[in-house]
């Protein structure tokens, strides 16, 4: 095999697929990067068993083969190359010896045989969606802060992408808190529902140039997705089983309803949190009366107070919250008015648009009024 690249496309295209490369494994094909040069195109592709991603790379193809190379030293080599204009050979003979050669840098490697690569489970391709990857980029980016990071409930680890005509709706909670958001799709499609392992969404995020022009074709398998967008293919495999109920925990009542300015009241959380250390669960305190909203902190280090104006409808109203919990979903909401819809100070908080294009739900924690 004997390809030539231009630097800047062969370290794209590693950097890429390097995000399905396994940081242990028991099985040496795993930890390489497949060079597929069989056809008139050359792809590169890793695969950890769970997650694969497949990228297409322009260069030349001048003797047809393909080699699976160690991936971290591949890509350690490709970055420490020349100028990033430069031309890059990989040449390989029958015994998988790889020379990789830039201008004057000479690297000989050894490389291991194509065959015996994992390739890229087949999936049907009838069940679909598409949408632009600006769309797919921001919904992560508003879902993906709220799943659990800890494997004791598997479900909470991925996010619920359901589909419902022209509508796709997507959830993640870790079960103190609860993050959806809704987006009208161009066309009608077939209903169904799947749960995406959130290191699948957070990579995939990674990799999108977040182009509004450019679309991404969504495939829906029994237990893989595919995602396909430029010259890339991610398939990741589902999380299997029921997601929770997420209707169920939704409400339209409240007995207090606040709307104010999003950044001054970030603002103040943030500058609370200054307050707590890593364990520290300190709660902030939200007093809601009339016109102002007062908001305090006490920690170990000392205390925060700030007052903020608010329009009120309903009942006044002291609840307590994780400051972190509250500034993660203010942090992704881009409206200059946040709402908040309140029953009482053990139920949950809900921060919502009127079209609930985003829900945000928040549990409260307790918290000791006497010490306030």
């Amino acid at each position: 095999m004997k390809l030539t690249f231009q630097k800047t496309a062969l370290l794209n295209g590693i950097n890429i697929v390097l995000k399905a490369v396994p940081s242990k494994t028991t099985m040496p094909i795993l930890e390489c990067i497949l060079i597929d040069a069989s056809t008139d195109e050359i792809k590169l592709t890793a695969n950890d068993m769970e997650l694969g991603i497949e990228t297409k790379v322009e260069g030349d193809i001048l003797e047809k083969g393909k080699i699976a190379l160690d991936a971290k030293l591949f890509s350690e080599i490709a970055r420490k190359l020349s100028d990033s204009d430069s031309l890059v050979t990989i040449e390989s003979d029958e015994k998988f010896n790889t020379v990789i050669t830039c201008e004057n840098s000479v690297f000989k490697i050894q490389g291991k045989d194509g065959e015996e690569f994992s390739y890229l489970p087949y999936i049907e391709r009838n069940k679909n969606i598409t949408l632009s990857q600006f769309s797919l980029k921001e919904v992560i980016r508003q879902t993906i802060f709220s799943i659990s990071v800890n494997d004791s409930n598997k479900m909470m680890t991925g996010e619920l992408f359901e589909v419902n005509g022209d509508t796709l709706r997507v959830v993640s909670l870790d079960g103190h808190r609860m993050a959806i958001r809704k987006i009208v799709l161009k066309d009608e499609y077939e209903s169904t529902k799947v749960i995406v392992p959130g290191k699948t969404l957070n990579e995939i995020s990674k990799i999108l140039t977040g182009d509004n022009e450019k679309e991404v074709q969504i495939f829906f398998g029994a237990n893989h997705i595919l995602f396909e967008f430029d010259d890339t293919i991610v398939v990741s495999r589902l999380i299997e089983g029921e997601y929770f109920k997420v209707d169920q925990m939704l409400s339209s009542d409240y007995a207090t309803k606040v709307s104010l300015n999003k950044k001054d009241f970030l603002d103040s959380i943030e500058r609370a949190i200054i307050l707590i250390r890593e364990n520290d669960k300190k709660p902030i305190i939200l007093n809601i009366e009339d016109s102002k909203m007062s908001l305090k902190l006490n920690s170990s280090f000392g205390t925060m107070n700030a007052e903020i104006l608010i329009h009120k409808t309903g009942q006044d109203l002291m609840i307590g919250f994780n400051p972190k919990f509250l500034s993660d979903a203010l942090r992704i909401i881009d409206d200059e008015e946040v709402t908040l819809y309140m029953m009482n100070a053990k139920s949950p908080c809900f921060i919502k648009d009127e079209d609930e294009s985003y829900i945000y739900l928040i549990l409260p924690v307790n918290f000791n009024a006497a010490a306030i």
